[in-house]
């Protein structure tokens, strides 16, 4: 690492802070036009209002009244903006303004050229972005660790035509993280080395040691083709693997048929389970047992693995103490439990819908076996902080590679707004290999991504939340979109709250765990994970490279809804209930919530994102 790409790679990241600020109304640029008339004032230097979120409104004094709309100029036109960060720090800079408000910052004009994230965190964290201390201290922290990845991840990039013939489970590796959150790759409890040995940028296989864990301390699920421990174990495990598992147990006097077997992440080893449950360990309880001997390659998650020896081995998903993307990593308990009960009823509302099955063809990787182990102190204590309840377990996820027919391959959605050392996105490559026109492509995209989506929503008043790393794109052999394939649903599926018909034979363990919201916020697990936490990015990438309009973007997107309403009239009510075409939608924010409302403070739930304000939906047909 040198100085030089720690500079630029700091510079974007202080215009991601600017545009993802500014998008939550955190900060208010203005545009650079105009200047004070008061004596004093240079030309130029308008005083900008406070920041919505600052300390004023943390202390519970009213918003600024000027709608959002007062800062929202014509799409596509790059104006100049400013930001009074302190006395001593203005910034200067040209954006597009897009959909949902979103901001798209030229990073070349920012000025100062000297500017930095830390620097502005400097000078900002009080008066302008209203964070307390401890948040500032953690902030930065986390900033750093985000930081240090983008430049480990610029100096090993490669360009969009090589990161095209990637495969799957390497393409991860490649990936910048999270585009909505700042510091996305904050990984709290990570030290330098864990990051270089452990973090996906590092593209590193490894093995996993495995652990047995007495029944009485962890208790085992599985989807009815793997209702037993032991049909799992056989296809996971090599015959002699098995049995020197089963060997080490009796080795130390200890029944075998009394414990559960499952892989572990070796951070969560050193850190966790052996200083956490010590006596397990001591009651041997807990049983440290040898590597299956496969390499595994972490993903995008961290705490996800996929099996690069066998890749028709499941996916192990494990929990990790890290804080990172607003929660910490861990596997909540329930969830764990009931995971492959919520599969198998996925499962069974797609194989027994024709269009979902047949025509969609919509691939859901199902976490299909799950072990969770509970702490003896911490299961009792429901107040604690709820990382201390997520510390151990595991959940097999079906592996995406049983699933593709000849000549498919696939790639997470996330890395369709990916762009390479030269700003040439991966998108562009996959378009200009297709040999379609680029409004083709798109509709292609589109066709496979919100068919499936909605006849979950509308038909069952069930959502996901398709964002950019849980939806993933199979592409044929032209590079074309033609299917869905959606993984790590268990944690994100959620119920209307309103009766519908088609959920009364949901099974009584499943209604337990999922959570259930009312039709106008259903919709918004599509909005937000995919609309704005996707194609808001993805849409100035396709006017810049393939000379699509924003603006036909959006109709494109919309045109596609229409088609799925003219497909099914007879569901015309529940498009009215689950109404998508709203004129204004919720502004849900991500780093709202790390800032103003959860900070870095542990809690006994998991925290939930921000809501501020409404912006205006492209979708809607005015």
């Amino acid at each position: 690492m040198d100085h030089d790409s720690w500079r630029r790679a700091g510079r974007r990241l202080l215009v991601k802070m600017i545009s993802e600020f500014a998008y939550e109304e955190i900060i208010r640029p203005v545009p650079d036009t105009q200047h004070d008339a008061r004596p004093g004032t240079a030309p130029g230097e308008q005083p900008e209002r406070p920041a919505v979120a600052g300390a004023a409104e943390v202390s519970g004094a009213p918003e600024p009244a000027e709608p959002s709309e007062a800062y929202e100029q014509t799409p596509g036109a790059s104006l100049p903006y400013r930001l009074r960060v302190s006395d001593d720090l203005t910034l200067r800079f040209r954006a597009r303004r897009g959909a949902y408000g979103h901001w798209n910052i030229d990073t070349a004009s920012l000025t100062p050229a000297d500017a930095d994230p830390f620097g502005f965190v400097l000078r900002a964290h009080d008066t302008l972005l209203g964070l307390t201390g401890d948040t500032t201290g953690h902030l930065i922290r986390e900033l750093s660790a985000t930081l240090l990845a983008d430049v480990r991840l610029s100096e090993r990039q490669l360009p969009a035509a090589r990161l095209a013939d990637l495969g799957y489970a390497e393409l991860e590796g490649h990936q910048k993280g999270h585009p909505w959150l700042v510091a996305n790759k904050g990984r709290l409890g990570f030290s330098a080395s864990d990051a270089a040995r452990w973090a996906p940028e590092a593209r590193r296989e490894q093995c996993l040691p495995w652990i047995a864990v007495r029944t009485g301390l962890a208790a085992y699920r599985g989807v009815p083709t793997l209702a037993e421990p032991h049909r799992l174990y056989e296809r996971e495990l090599s015959p002699e693997t098995l049995r020197d598992f089963r060997h080490t147990l009796r080795s130390r006097g200890l029944p075998s048929e009394d414990y559960l077997f499952l892989p572990v992440h070796p951070w969560q080893w050193d850190e966790t389970i052996a200083p956490l449950f010590a006596d397990s360990l001591a009651k041997g309880d807990i049983v440290p047992l040898r590597s299956d001997g496969d390499m595994r390659l972490p993903q995008q998650s961290v705490r996800t693995f996929l099996n690069t020896s066998r890749p028709e081995r499941h996916t192990v998903k494990l929990p990790l103490s890290v804080l990172n993307t607003l929660v910490w990593r861990g596997l909540p308990t329930e969830r764990t439990l009931a995971a492959p009960a919520v599969t198998q009823w996925i499962h069974a509302l797609r194989d027994g819908d024709a269009f979902l099955r047949d025509e969609c063809r919509v691939i859901l990787l199902g976490e299909v076996a799950s072990v969770t182990v509970g702490h003896p102190l911490y299961d009792r204590l429901p107040q604690v902080p709820y990382q201390y309840r997520e510390l151990l377990g595991c959940i097999w996820r079906e592996p995406l590679v049983g699933q593709l027919e000849s000549g498919e391959r696939a790639r997470t959605l996330a890395s369709l707004i990916h762009t390479d050392a030269r700003a040439r996105s991966l998108t562009a490559e996959l378009v200009a290999r297709s040999g379609l026109s680029p409004r083709v492509w798109l509709r292609r995209l589109f066709a496979a991504l919100l068919p499936p989506l909605l006849h979950f929503l509308y038909r069952y008043g069930t959502v996901f939340s398709p964002h950019g790393e849980n939806a993933i794109v199979v592409f044929d052999e032209d590079d074309v979109p033609v299917r869905l394939a959606v993984k790590d649903f268990v944690d994100d599926v959620n119920v209307s709250a309103e009766p519908v018909p088609e959920l009364d034979a949901m099974p009584a363990q499943v209604r337990e765990v999922l959570l259930t919201e009312p039709p106008h916020f259903l919709t918004q697990f599509i909005h937000s994970g995919l609309f704005v936490g996707v194609c808001r990015y993805l849409a100035p990438l396709y006017e810049e490279q393939l000379n699509v309009p924003e603006a036909e973007f959006w109709s494109l997107l919309r045109s596609e809804t229409d088609r799925y309403h003219a497909r099914f009239p007879e569901l015309k009510e529940r498009f009215a209930v689950f109404d998508l075409l709203t004129p204004r939608i919720e502004r849900l924010c991500l780093n709202r919530n790390r800032l103003h409302m959860d900070g870095y403070r542990d809690s006994s739930e998991r925290p939930h994102a921000a809501v501020h304000g409404t912006v205006a939906n492209p979708l809607h047909p005015a």
